[in-house]
């Protein structure tokens, strides 16, 4: 037979700074993001915007803006099941939402 090795006791373990695990981040919160259309008026947009999230009509013109200048906005935040249930009620009245973490 040849030579046998026996396994080590201890296992070598380079020192780190490192924590051996990883830290949870905090809750990250839900954003409902509304998307812009070609089917949709702006003024239309607006108006949900003021009659489901309660906005001003200012406020709700400046998030309609967002939508059709730059692509989408953030109408609304907070946990995820809240931001799946406006998502959905956007879907009701014919918009295009997603809900995506706030990072």
């Amino acid at each position: 037979m040849g030579d046998v090795t026996v396994a080590p006791t201890e296992i070598e373990r380079p020192e780190s700074s490192e924590a051996p695990f990883e830290v949870p981040e905090p809750d990250v919160p839900w954003v409902t993001l509304v998307h812009n259309d070609p089917v949709n008026l702006m003024s239309y947009v607006t108006y949900v915007f003021q009659a489901y999230f309660g906005y001003s009509k200012s406020k709700a013109t400046k998030l309609m803006k967002d939508v059709h200048y730059k692509g989408r906005a953030v109408v609304s935040s907070g946990s995820r099941e809240e931001m799946e249930r406006d998502v959905q009620a956007m879907h009701g009245y014919g918009l295009w939402a997603t809900l995506s973490q706030d990072r």
